[in-house]
């Protein structure tokens, strides 16, 4: 094919695509030290055996999150986190909104986008039977879906912190 590019447009436009291959290998050589570093760490060892929870997103936790003693429960890591829903409660009725997105920004995507996967890997394959996830997913659109399942995993990671033990997959209750 011929182009129609100036040769001063093709050997820019070169350089470019050098400068973006030479940017992959680095981020890919960056991604092989974080998964390095996080087989060694007994804590994000221990955060990776949660579904949806990798390399970058269990040394983001390790490395930003505050000591789990400091929150009193899941939920109040979660709302650190922003990822539980506004309450605008009055008179003894408890209306609930939104997610407030008020927390920590860095680790509330990572959790997004790692619950995101297991909600489209779920969505693909199937939930397993009678799991919270098939039930959710049978009733709730993906993307409600997706946060409440980051809300859950930020109280799985508060709960694996302070107990510190490895994940267990809850069983699904029988019909």
């Amino acid at each position: 094919m011929i182009s129609t590019l100036p040769d001063a447009a093709r050997a820019m436009f070169r350089l470019i695509l050098d400068l973006l291959a030479g940017l992959n290998d680095r981020i890919a050589d960056l991604d092989k030290e974080i998964a390095r570093r996080a087989r060694e760490n007994e804590v994000t060892r221990r955060l990776m055996t949660i579904p949806g929870i990798g390399p970058i997103s269990a040394t983001a936790i390790a490395a930003l999150a505050p000591p789990a003693e400091t929150f009193a429960k899941g939920r109040d890591f979660a709302a650190w986190l922003g990822l539980t829903p506004l309450q605008r409660s009055t008179g003894g009725k408890q209306k609930l909104g939104g997610t407030s997105k008020m927390g920590e920004r860095t680790l509330r995507r990572l959790l997004i986008i790692g619950s995101s996967a297991v909600v489209q890997q779920a969505s693909k394959r199937g939930a397993p039977k009678g799991s919270w996830l098939e039930q959710m997913l049978a009733r709730k659109p993906r993307m409600l879906v997706t946060g409440a399942l980051a809300n859950k995993t930020a109280r799985v990671v508060w709960a694996l912190l302070v107990k510190q033990e490895n994940y267990r997959a809850p069983v699904a209750a029988k019909a």
